[in-house]
């Protein structure tokens, strides 16, 4: 089994400094659902683990995410793709938890849950705590430079063996042609 893991906003959708509050702001970038469908035809699993703190600070509910997560998998399956499974902290910045990354607990959720060991699995992100929290569990971090990826580029704490790459559709090429 070929897993892979991604963040939400800024690598398949476009992001927002307001939050993605509800389903008619989900946006998806452009190619992302395409290198998603591309990913399930090639028999890898895709996994989606998303900060959502917008539900700490009361900007929407879990219903909401529900539904915005329904739409995101919609337009996936429209395109031929499929998430096999969505993993999100609900939690703000200062609620000192462990699954908010950059820490690692929702990595070593998924790797719980689907008894898998994380080890070279590729994760995608577009910000810095996405590539720490890779990292931290020896995962192979990605990065891409749409969302908030162009400024994590030159980030000087930017983990040395992470893969840059323009966007979702180019890194899925290269790792579709591995």
């Amino acid at each position: 089994m070929r897993l892979i893991i991604l963040d939400r906003d800024g690598v398949i959708n476009e992001d927002s400094e307001e939050f993605i509050k509800s389903p008619s702001e989900w946006k998806p970038i452009r190619g992302s659902l395409e290198a998603i469908a591309r990913l399930h035809r090639a028999g890898w699993r895709v996994i989606v683990a998303t900060n959502q703190s917008g539900i700490a600070r009361r900007l929407f509910d879990l219903d909401t995410l529900a539904r915005i997560h329904q739409t995101m998998q919609q337009r996936i399956s429209a395109s031929g793709g499929l998430i096999d499974a969505v993993f999100f902290c609900p939690h703000g910045p200062d609620d000192n938890c462990d699954c908010r990354k950059p820490k690692p607990g929702m990595f070593y959720d998924i790797a719980r849950r689907l008894r898998i060991d994380l080890t070279g699995v590729p994760a995608i992100g577009d910000s810095l705590r996405d590539l720490q929290a890779a990292t931290a569990v020896g995962a192979q971090p990605i990065l891409v430079k749409t969302g908030k990826g162009f400024g994590t580029a030159s980030h000087p704490e930017l983990p040395a063996t992470t893969a840059v790459y323009d966007d979702l559709y180019s890194a899925v090429d290269k790792l579709l042609s591995n």
